[in-house]
This record gives C-alpha cells, sequence and structure tokens, in this order.
C-alpha cells in the first residue's frame, strides 16, 4: 500500500508543477518582470524543473513495475504511457533544455546585428520544441490518470 502513496504523490508532484509552472508561474513572471530578466529568472528555475520531472519520472516508472509485476501485459498502455513520460522527460532537460541554454548564452554574448538575430531565431525554434514536449507530457499524464483505478487496484 505505501509504494501506491508514493505513485500517487509522485504523479501528483509532476503534474501540478508542470501545470503551475507551465500556466501560472513562468506567464506571471513575464508579465511582471519584463522579457530579459524574466528569461534569466525562468533559466535559473528550469534546472530544478527538469530534475523535477527526471526524479518524478523515474520514480513513476519504478513504483509502477512494482505495483503491477505480476500482470504487465494488462499494463501495457499505462507502461507505454509513463516510459514516453520519462524519456521525454529526459530528452527535453538534457538535450533540448541543454542546446536552448547554449543558444542563450551565445546570444547574450553576441553584439547586434545578424548573428544575434539568428541566434534569437533558433533560441525560439528550440523553445516551441521544448514547448510541444512539455505539452505531449501533459497531456500523456492526464490520459495516464485515466488508468489510476485499474493500477491501484492491483497494489
Amino acid at each position: 500500500m505505501p509504494l501506491i502513496y508514493v505513485h500517487l504523490m509522485a504523479l501528483i508532484v509532476w503534474l501540478g508543477g508542470m501545470v503551475f509552472f507551465s500556466f501560472v508561474a513562468a506567464p506571471s513572471i513575464f508579465l511582471t518582470l519584463g522579457r530579459e530578466t524574466a528569461g534569466a529568472v525562468v533559466g535559473a528555475i528550469f534546472p530544478k524543473y527538469f530534475m523535477t520531472g527526471y526524479v518524478m519520472s523515474s520514480t513513476l516508472l519504478l513504483t509502477f513495475l512494482f505495483i503491477c509485476r505480476d500482470n504487465l501485459r494488462a499494463f501495457k498502455a499505462p507502461l507505454v504511457i509513463l516510459a514516453s513520460c520519462a524519456a521525454l522527460a529526459f530528452v527535453s532537460g538534457m538535450v533540448v533544455g541543454e542546446k536552448a541554454r547554449g543558444i542563450k548564452a551565445a546570444m547574450y554574448a553576441a553584439a547586434e546585428g545578424t548573428e544575434k538575430e539568428e541566434l534569437k531565431n533558433s533560441f525560439h525554434q528550440i523553445h516551441r520544441v521544448s514547448t510541444a514536449i512539455n505539452i505531449v507530457i501533459l497531456i500523456l499524464l492526464l490520459v495516464y490518470v485515466g488508468y489510476l483505478p485499474a493500477v491501484i487496484g492491483r497494489g
């Protein structure tokens, strides 16, 4: 039974944190502080945001595997959902997030002109990718919530 609580807590922390950051905190920060300062604040939050995704997605996946270990075949869809969310969380932080930080650093170091504009365009493209991954994870986690009664019934 305690494993179910760990599983639920990981889901609540990750999903709740994503919803709060994406729809409350980040928009409020950008509305209040202006683009450059807000970008610096959000940039300082992102490593912790990504770490939360790594830890919570791993916890969700591991607790799921233990809860459903006796009949994983019957739980293929939720397993694929959680594995996909975990993979996307790691790609988002370790690949896309790292690339965004590199572009942003180069953008701040560049003098005004063509190079800076190209870097801004690259940053906007990578930001769209990051946003899309975030939305996909959110949707998948919401779909997973529909499987919770069956998963919890296993424990």
